[in-house]
């Protein structure tokens, strides 16, 4: 039975009968919003349980948009029924705001999964299975200003507009744009190039010798990357710059290097020998070294106070602050091996020779020379 006639059955006049239906649509709005939300909040219970990502995905993505679109039609369908009993103008909208809100709906469902989408792929819990983060992050925002830009050319359609006529203005004001805006465009190429070729990525140490630039990767945009300095200061840099500068990234290093000159005294000429060997049997046996790059200890100049032997060799890890522990380590342990030898480290020192014509007294001689002189 028509909700008009049950009314007016019921003995109620005009404008009881306009606001019962209102309240009605509005009342089993509602009833389908608690009941769709209920189900949804099984279904996820549900599939938490499961190694399934993309359902969690799914769901959280469509809880707050399902809701909203059960609203935006309830409304919609009470508006058209004041609409039915009044000549207003306004009315006329309806249909137009219902299609673009079912779009923004939508957009903004799509938008969610593809967000949820990128935080499950670089999460640490995927037992391993991460992706490349800004793999991830280029491929989300691609998707995403596809979908907006997809969804903008729907609702001008929707709204009686040519996509014809944009598309053909676009191609000509877009010459435009490129001489006006050639340094954001070299920025958003350049961020595209970053993408593709991947020189770093998030959580990289990178260094360039060329400009004042070293930190860690924040953040990779389309304009900017975000590099934070060791000093804990943000940097912003246009993606341009680094398709014309050298980029360093010691993150992607596969050994750190240990390169020190440890000078001997003249005097330890005879252990020098000893020690080298000694030093090169400790760095063989050390289990912080990589024993399979190139491993150096010799004796290879004369100083000008020292004997001098160089260390050249790699340790296993590459983390800064482990690097620096296992170098102190080594340094120690060739001191002691140095002290084992009755040897020790050179300083600079200078030696002074007398002619054997040229004699010294002593301090009471040379006061009773000059009172003879005196006298």
């Amino acid at each position: 039975m028509d909700l008009k006639v049950m009314f007016a059955e019921a003995g109620l006049g005009k404008e009881g009968i306009l606001a019962a239906q209102v309240f009605t649509v509005v009342f089993v709005t509602l009833l389908i919003n608690f009941v769709a939300l209920k189900m949804l909040s099984r279904v996820a219970s549900h599939i938490n349980r499961t190694n399934n990502y993309w359902d969690d995905v799914f769901v959280n993505a469509a809880r707050k948009p399902l809701s909203l679109l059960i609203w935006m039609l309830g409304l919609s369908w009470a508006a058209e029924i004041v609409a039915a009993n009044s000549g207003a103008a306004i009315f006329s909208a309806i249909g137009p705001v219902r299609e673009m809100s079912v779009i923004i709906i939508l957009v903004w469902f799509v938008v969610g999964f593809i967000k949820g989408a990128e935080i499950e792929l670089t999460s640490p819990e995927r037992n391993g299975e991460t992706m490349d983060a800004t793999t991830v992050m280029a491929m989300g925002k691609l998707l995403r200003l596809s979908v907006i830009i997809t969804a903008t050319l729907v609702m001008m359609q929707t709204l009686g507009y040519s996509i014809s006529g944009v598309l053909a203005f676009g191609g000509i004001g877009g010459i435009a744009i490129g001489f006006a805006a050639k340094d954001l465009l070299a920025n958003f190429f350049g961020g595209l190039m970053i993408y593709l070729d991947r020189p770093f990525a998030v959580g990289d140490w990178v260094r360039s010798p060329d400009r004042q630039i070293e930190g860690t990767v924040e953040d990779i945009g389309w304009r900017l990357t975000r590099i934070r300095t060791f000093d804990k200061r943000p940097l912003y840099i246009p993606n341009g710059i680094f398709a014309s500068i050298t980029v360093e990234n010691p993150s992607r290093m596969s050994n750190r290097r240990i390169y020190e000159t440890i000078g001997l005294r003249y005097q330890d000429v005879e252990q020098v020998g000893d020690v080298v060997a000694d030093v090169k049997a400790m760095l063989l046996s050390h289990p912080e070294i990589d024993t399979g790059q190139t491993l150096i200890v010799n004796f290879n100049a004369y100083g000008a106070s020292s004997l001098d032997f160089f260390v050249y060799t790699f340790t296993k890890t590459t983390n800064w602050v482990e690097f620096h522990e296992i170098k102190q380590d080594i340094l120690l342990k060739i001191l002691a091996i140095i002290n084992e030898h009755n040897a020790d480290v050179a300083y600079p020192t200078s030696t002074l020779h007398v002619p054997e014509a040229v004699q010294i007294k002593n301090a009471a001689l040379v006061e009773a020379d000059e009172k003879v002189v005196s006298k």
